[in-house]
């Protein structure tokens, strides 16, 4: 298996990362001597902050159903009880403006609900990642699409938006994606104002942490060209 604490010791470094980047799996069963979590959250992202925090562990689908959106984009179907809970939440949204019903088609979703989803720390990965989660400010996150876009595995698509958990089902499907997240996630994790997300396919986790070192010495190169302009043309 590929030498996650060291990929995770060399990003952080050169992204100047203040949050853990998240592994997260899909298996088919729970992997050997990865604890099942026990408790309860208020949503699938709230997983994220617990193992960005340094908690290894796995979610089964009734973990998820807490938050009707999050079960939606991981395709996770709510039982017949709670069925309606979906769109009373997103009836919320529409009457306060927070969406429009026409936006649904466009969010991406998981193509089957995952038998068992693993959370961890990328240095602590039980197994290989199929997503990897990076948490950061802005000229963090510059880096890392830079480092895609170098290694050719960007997605083509714009700035994703809410739900933030669709940057899940839309790496997998389209590659490396940038989400401004939401005010869910911001409110379960904690992200600051100052921070987004940058969700990177596992495939492609090697071949960006080979790029990433360029950019980021590419960066500080063309940063001292644009400071030598900056005080040519300023009177």
């Amino acid at each position: 298996m590929v030498a996650y604490r060291q990929l995770e010791d060399r990003l952080a470094g050169a992204l100047r990362l203040g949050r853990r980047p998240v592994a997260v799996a899909f298996c088919q069963t729970p992997p050997p001597g990865v604890p099942k979590f026990s408790g309860v959250t208020p949503s699938g992202c709230s997983f994220w902050r617990i193992a960005a925090e340094g908690r290894t562990f796995y979610t089964v689908p009734a973990d998820h159903l807490n938050c009707p959106i999050g079960s939606y984009t991981h395709n996770v179907p709510l039982p017949e009880h709670r069925a309606a809970e979906l769109q009373q939440a997103l009836g919320l949204m529409t009457e306060v403006g927070y969406i429009k019903m026409e936006d649904i088609p466009g969010v991406f979703r998981l193509p089957s609900a995952p038998a068992t989803i693993v959370y961890a720390p990328l240095a602590d990965a039980p197994v290989d990642p199929d997503i990897v989660l990076f948490a950061g400010r802005p000229a963090s996150v510059m880096l890392l699409e830079e480092a895609a876009m170098r290694a050719g595995v960007a997605a083509q698509l714009p700035m994703l938006g809410r739900p933030t958990c669709m940057a899940i089902p839309a790496a997998l499907a389209q590659g490396t994606v940038a989400s401004a997240g939401c005010i869910g996630n911001r409110t379960y994790t904690g992200l600051g104002d100052d921070e987004m997300y940058v969700a990177v396919p596992g495939r492609d986790l090697e071949r960006i942490a080979g790029e990433v070192e360029t950019i980021a010495a590419a960066n500080k190169k063309m940063a001292e060209y644009h400071r030598e302009r900056r005080e040519l043309f300023t009177w």
